[in-house]
């Protein structure tokens, strides 16, 4: 599938919306072949020219996501405060 390369503009508003540092939730990828599997959650690292999203997942692995095809959200406030406390609750242990 050909998808056109966006404009300066899109990459722009791409970039404002997912700086570095965003944690995000990968609901589905259009690749078969895929090393991150459906919720994985993982830390934007940068977004290229083409308007994709550098990932450092979670399980180690760093995949770019692709708008449009690509299926992800940003993480809420609530869900990066749990993952906190979840973190903090497994240090405890």
């Amino acid at each position: 599938m050909n998808m056109p390369f966006p404009s300066c503009e899109q990459v722009e508003s791409i970039r404002k919306n997912y700086p570095p540092g965003t944690r995000i939730v990968q609901n589905s990828m259009n690749d078969p072949y895929s090393p991150v599997e459906s919720r994985a959650k993982g830390t934007v690292r940068y977004v290229d020219d083409a308007g994709q999203l550098g990932v450092a997942w979670d399980n180690g692995r760093s995949l770019s996501l692709v708008p449009c095809v690509d299926c992800y959200r940003k993480l809420t406030q609530q869900g990066i405060a749990q993952e906190q406390g979840m973190k903090m609750e497994e240090m405890k242990l």
